[in-house]
């Protein structure tokens, strides 16, 4: 579904992005994990356009992508969920849901709202709440709420388990693989290794702006530099 094919991208003189090659298939939870600095989020937002690529090729779905604005990219269904959730905290979670189908024009965003709320059902407690008003937790849920209002297919997770406690990571990470469950594919950045392999198909490891390893996501599991560097075992 996706092909990231020597992808560069520089801010100002520093080089962030060196020559990434990664390809994510249709149906699958890849996960990319590396320390903070190592350019994920960099990676993430070039794939979803807000930040420029300086070289290389993204290709989704068989067509390059790499220059296409952010709202094309939507369209195509390439649908980020940012790190740090950046809810809309004023507005009511209800609305902040709406403004996920910004780009739609059909006729099923109430019958999709609704799914949502089953999926979620602290959400629909709290329609009416100020999204500001939520838990860590909750916001990060809207968040990926927001992001299904689009209809994805390529589902982009940033640093999904962020500030959130090991209870609350556990929930977000059953919440991925049930999306998976629902046919989305999902390309899932974190710095928790463990919580992003545990749920994958396979794996990246991002060090200082480069692949340097990738594989089944439970073989990084068990590689013994992967566990001393990532997930604190040796």
């Amino acid at each position: 579904m996706l092909t990231v094919d020597s992808l560069s991208s520089h801010y100002g003189r520093i080089q962030a992005l060196h020559e990434v090659s990664l390809e994510v298939g249709a149906g699958e939870i890849v996960a990319l994990v590396g320390a903070n600095g190592a350019g994920k989020t960099t990676l993430l937002r070039t794939i979803s356009g807000v930040q420029p690529a300086s070289g290389g090729r993204i290709v989704f779905e068989g067509r390059e992508v790499t220059r296409a604005s952010p709202h094309a990219r939507v369209a195509a269904g390439i649908v980020q969920v940012p790190e740090g959730r950046q809810v809309f905290a004023p507005l009511g979670v209800a609305d902040n849901l709406r403004l996920g189908a910004y780009l739609r024009r059909d006729d099923e965003i109430a019958a999709d709202l609704e799914q949502i709320y089953q999926m979620f059902p602290p959400l629909a407690e709290r329609r009416d709440h100020p999204a500001g008003t939520l838990s860590g937790g909750q916001q990060q849920m809207l968040a990926i709420a927001r992001a299904m209002m689009a209809r994805p297919r390529l589902l982009l997770l940033d640093e999904p388990s962020m500030g959130l406690a090991p209870m609350l990571v556990d929930q977000i990470m059953e919440t991925v693989a049930r999306l998976k469950e629902r046919g989305v594919t999902i390309f899932l950045v974190e710095q928790n290794a463990y919580a992003a392999l545990s749920v994958a198909d396979r794996g990246y490891v991002l060090e200082l702006g480069t692949v340097a390893m990738h594989d089944d996501a439970r073989a990084l599991l068990t590689d013994e530099k992967v566990r001393a560097a990532y997930l604190g075992l040796s």
